[in-house]
């Protein structure tokens, strides 16, 4: 499944990284209807994202050092090997 969401969790920090956002504007634009797809909820639970409350102006997101430094290592990490074997595989064909 991180195959699948952790783009998404990327996209999403990266945008909160540019600028902190109020956390409706984040929820109205990262909202989706499939359960599995929880991109807010992921973002949160591994530390990318924090809410913080700011006096007379409510609730914004921030991005995290680590947030920050899972958007800057993203294209970094290496390619599984068995996704390897998979490129391998359809270059031969």
């Amino acid at each position: 499944m991180t195959d699948i969401i952790d783009p998404l969790v990327r996209d999403l920090v990266e945008w909160i990284a540019r600028e902190p956002r109020a956390q409706r504007d984040v929820l109205d634009a990262w909202r989706t209807s499939c359960p599995r797809l929880m991109v807010w909820e992921t973002a949160l639970e591994r530390g990318f994202v924090e809410r913080k409350l700011l006096e007379g102006q409510g609730a914004f997101v921030f991005a995290t050092d680590a947030g920050r430094r899972f958007v800057r290592d993203y294209g970094k990490r290496p390619v599984r090997a068995a996704r390897a074997a998979d490129i391998m595989t359809r270059a031969a064909a």
